[in-house]
């Protein structure tokens, strides 16, 4: 019977590992499961791209799952800035705990929320709950969400 069975990975293209991983691994603190270069042969036939490599950093997430950070390397890249609300846009929700701390430390690294800080949810199901929409060093969304 073909069914989805599990969540494995959310992977997020990033320009500069090196600026990127803090934010994740120390920002966010998600520890680094692996961190290393991917040259695979069916890589390219896969992706459907002409390129030498990718380092590909996993980070385990609480609860189990990854979030996969990968930089490509040996072709042209190009931003994929978007509004929340255009087509195609993403997004990573994690739970938190103590949202405002944490908001303020990855402020520290390169962390830019949408929104003046966490926003006190009002109404719905979510009601009493704290969220907000940070964007990280390379501009993709990820909102924290603190349950009531």
């Amino acid at each position: 019977m073909a069914e989805v069975t599990g969540f494995f990975h959310a992977g997020i293209t990033v320009r500069d590992m090196d600026q990127s991983l803090p934010f994740y691994r120390d920002g966010l603190g998600l520890p680094v499961h692996f961190d290393r270069i991917l040259d695979g042969a069916y890589l390219p036939t896969v992706l459907g791209l002409d390129f030498t490599a990718i380092r590909a950093v996993y980070l385990t997430l609480p609860g189990g799952g990854f979030v996969e950070l990968l930089e490509y390397r040996g072709l042209e890249r190009l931003p994929a800035a978007s509004r929340p609300c255009d087509f195609g846009a993403g997004h990573l929700c994690l739970y938190v705990q103590g949202i405002d701390d944490l908001v303020a430390r990855l402020r520290q690294y390169g962390g830019k929320p949408r929104s003046d800080g966490p926003v006190d949810i009002t109404s719905g199901p979510n009601a009493g709950a704290r969220s907000v929409y940070l964007l990280d060093p390379d501009g993709y969304p990820v909102e924290l969400f603190q349950k009531p």
